[in-house]
């Protein structure tokens, strides 16, 4: 039996730094089914201290969403991500060996 996806709303809201609200676009939000945890994957990458929290969520949700994508698009006749797959397994797999 697969495993069910892992389902998050992803939201990105620009911080105005006058502390205004925005006047135009305020914010991307989408949807992605996710093949891992990431809040589990977020606890494992604590052990980074040389990123900020906020670089290892945005390094988590970045990388895992390329590779989401890039999965789901292998077979595709024409794979853009083709270029990207070995370097991403790589990094990926360096910030969770037990991958």
């Amino acid at each position: 039996m697969r495993p069910r996806p892992h389902r998050y709303r992803i939201t990105v809201t620009p911080v105005e730094e006058d502390g205004h609200p925005c006047h135009h676009r305020c914010s991307i939000e989408f949807e992605h089914r996710a093949s891992q945890d990431w809040m589990q994957l977020l606890e494992t990458l604590q052990r980074h201290r040389q990123l900020s929290a906020d670089e290892r969520a945005g390094t988590l949700i970045s990388s895992r969403l390329l590779h989401d994508i890039a999965q789901r698009h292998r077979d595709a006749g024409e794979d853009l991500f083709a270029p990207l797959q070995p370097a991403l397994e790589r990094f990926i797999a360096g910030l969770d060996p037990r991958r």
